[in-house]
């Protein structure tokens, strides 16, 4: 008897979810400016997607090379390749559909060779005053060492220099400087701005390429094609007796600068030789992703199109919306302290947290914050709100998580501010992030010290906090609040054992927790109560939870998953889970809370958490969820997660296939999830 396949690929399942991306930019429901925008989170996944899940798998390979050479992750290696390609031919199609689009509504990209003369005039000025002195060509030699000079994730273009007489081709590489330039160059013309042409910044510099080389090389030709490669972004970190965390980050952040390539993205009608040479001077094996492509990469800079297309928006403006629960009270806590606020973004306004941290940081009767920072916004208010705390006297403790993957640097700088200021800076233990989302702040009241706490499924960011949902709880229960503190002194003291009620906390007993919870309904069904687990997720890859699920699932528990991204669990096998239907939805913001409800046997218990069912949320990271004890949170909570599962717009349907097909959507009674959360949310919890 042959074993069904009980798992899906993470790797593949991860690039199912691209694809659905993918789906948002042939979808022309959307607007052309929104379709541009998943063109750039598209390509900003991948590259993503290689940094970390393809580095990843790869070095898992080499490990095991010696051990098993025909290994299985090869295959998944080749998978991964076909894939990619198959999704980048969609991806390309999709990218002349909408260049046709751009162009019936007068907006239009050109190249070097659509120039005007007039153009070809202005552009002269703008290259030799604005561009020109970025330009710093790297010559290509026998010494030259190009995994040291080429960046991560920059586009180039690879120059070939051309002498006939003497058949000698030179080479070089050129940086597109989009980091100190705008991609996109909207061209001067007497037309009306709409009708504007756009000219990439790649395409200027392809022009001026006899500017640039002409003075120093004599050839009779030279042509440009575009490369780009992206590193391995994980790091090892060699502890040092002496070495402090701060310290170590800072040495890996400058390996990850060299760090090897994995991906080598070439113009596709490159020269053989071309590409044989930059794939040996980048040290690329067969383990690695060599992929052709066509003339421009880096489409993550269509998410900053220019706003010459904001007349093109169909989809409504939503605005926040200010919680009704703040009304008619003079200052934050005393609203929370009557009754507990949940917050739902980006539908709620996160100003509602950066008030509370900012009356807390003048507050007389505020004596202490503490606070754990994973990603905040580049110029963060709560960080203000934290030093000028410091700066007023209250005792501030600020947990900053130094292994925040890709914000390193910037809680490296934070850390620093923030210890200059007297804040009291904590770091988590090499190898176990701290992902959880909290803060606790003390206040004394008549004679007595209150607790106020938020335990939320996302960063204190504000600029995220308008694309992503996220929930935050505040909360003066004591039930509550007192085991905040022990998280935090559990922080401090991650090896010291403590006991928690309301809140499951990784590594410490998410595990056992999330099992016994599970476990239950397992147990309820078999008594023949009515059984069922509601889980909302970013991914969803351990396999020992995926296994519980489908011991679920076998008993007779229903069993719904609401899952953006990765998803290894197999729903609808037969025998063992038929009970477990999936879905997934892309739509205009992205889905990033976490929620956990379970039926227990009609006395529900509902659980918003910064953790992901996947084994290093569950047992290598610091994580919170907590339980909802407010029944009208609760309730509000599953209404949400009702509509989203009612979703006739934007849901697809998960399976073994992966093929993101739309749930059946409704002819006459259409339910886009987000939009009907928002008049959910505006007509029972809105201030107006």
């Amino acid at each position: 008897m042959i074993q069904k396949k009980q798992y899906l690929e993470k790797e593949l399942s991860w690039l199912s979810f691209n694809e659905r991306v993918l789906q948002e930019v042939a979808d022309k429901k959307n607007d052309l400016l929104e379709r541009l925008y998943f063109l750039g989170i598209y390509s900003n996944n991948l590259d993503e997607f290689y940094k970390v899940r393809f580095s990843e798998l790869k070095r898992n390979i080499l490990i095991k090379e010696e051990q098993s050479p025909c290994n299985f992750n090869n295959c998944l290696l080749e998978k991964i390749q076909e894939k990619v390609l198959l999704s980048d031919k969609k991806f390309n199609l999709l990218y002349n559909n909408l260049l046709l689009e751009m162009a019936r509504n007068q907006i239009f990209l050109i190249n070097e060779n659509q120039l005007s003369h007039n153009q070809k005039k202005w552009l002269h000025k703008y290259f030799n005053n604005q561009l020109k002195k970025y330009i710093i060509p790297i010559i290509i030699n026998d010494d030259t060492n190009l995994t040291k000079f080429l960046k991560d994730d920059y586009t180039y273009l690879a120059i070939e220099i051309i002498k006939n007489l003497d058949k000698k081709i030179r080479y070089a590489l050129i940086e597109i400087p989009s980091d100190k330039i705008s991609r996109f160059i909207l061209l001067r013309t007497k037309a009306p701005f709409r009708n504007k042409p756009i000219i990439l910044l790649d395409n200027i510099i392809r022009y001026f390429l006899e500017d640039i080389f002409k003075s120093f090389f004599d050839y009779d030709q030279i042509n440009a094609y575009s490369i780009k490669i992206t590193r391995d972004a994980e790091y090892d970190l060699v502890a040092e007796m002496e070495s402090s965390l701060i310290e170590l980050m800072s040495s890996s952040l400058k390996k990850r600068l060299t760090a090897k390539p994995v991906r080598f993205i070439y113009q596709k009608d490159m020269p053989l030789d071309m590409i044989k040479l930059l794939c040996h001077k980048l040290s690329l094996s067969n383990y690695d992703s060599i992929l052709p492509g066509n003339r421009y990469h880096n489409f993550k800079d269509f998410i900053k199109f220019p706003s010459i297309l904001k007349k093109k928006i169909i989809n409504p403006f939503l605005p926040q919306i200010h919680h009704i629960d703040f009304r008619k009270f003079r200052n934050k806590f005393n609203a929370i302290r009557k009754r507990d606020i949940i917050l739902y973004y980006p539908y709620h306004t996160f100003e509602h947290v950066l008030e509370l941290l900012q009356q807390a940081s003048f507050d007389p009767h505020v004596i202490a914050i503490k606070i754990n920072i994973y990603r905040v916004a580049r110029n963060s208010r709560i960080i203000n709100s934290i030093i000028h705390s410091a700066y007023n006297g209250k005792k501030v403790t600020v947990v900053v998580e130094l292994q925040a993957r890709f914000d390193e640097a910037a809680n490296i700088n934070w850390a620093k501010q923030l210890t200059e200021a007297g804040v009291h800076v904590i770091f988590s233990a090499p190898g176990l992030k701290i992902h959880a989302k909290l803060f606790l702040i003390s206040r004394r009241e008549k004679e007595q010290i209150v607790h106020y706490a938020h335990i939320g499924t996302g960063n204190f960011n504000e600029k995220t906090a308008k694309s992503y949902t996220d929930y935050s709880l505040l909360t003066a229960d004591s039930r509550i609040t007192n085991e905040v503190r022990k998280v935090f002194h559990f922080i401090e003291n991650p090896y010291r054992p403590v006991q928690f009620d309301y809140l499951i906390v990784s590594p410490q007993n998410s595990r056992n927790k999330l099992y016994q919870l599970i476990d239950n309904e397992i147990n309820f069904a078999k008594k023949g109560y009515k059984a069922s687990i509601i889980l909302k997720l970013n991914n969803l890859s351990d396999q020992g939870l995926i296994n519980r699920l489908y011991k679920a699932s076998k008993a007779g528990v229903k069993v719904y998953l609401l899952v953006r991204s990765m998803c290894s669990l197999i729903p609808q096998l037969k025998g063992i889970s038929e009970n477990i239907y999936a879905i997934s939805i892309i739509d205009r913001y992205l889905e990033h809370d976490r929620i956990y409800a379970f039926e227990n046997k009609g006395n529900k218990k509902v659980f918003i958490s910064s953790a992901d069912w996947m084994t290093r949320n569950i047992d290598y990271r610091i994580e919170v969820a907590v339980s909802i004890l407010d029944n009208r949170i609760k309730n509000q909570i599953l209404d949400i997660v009702k509509i989203l599962f009612s979703d006739t717009v934007k849901a697809r349907i998960l399976d073994k296939e992966m093929s993101n097909k739309y749930v059946l959507r409704g002819k006459n009674h259409k339910v886009r999830a987000q939009i009907s959360i928002y008049k959910y949310i505006k007509k029972n919890f809105n201030n107006k």
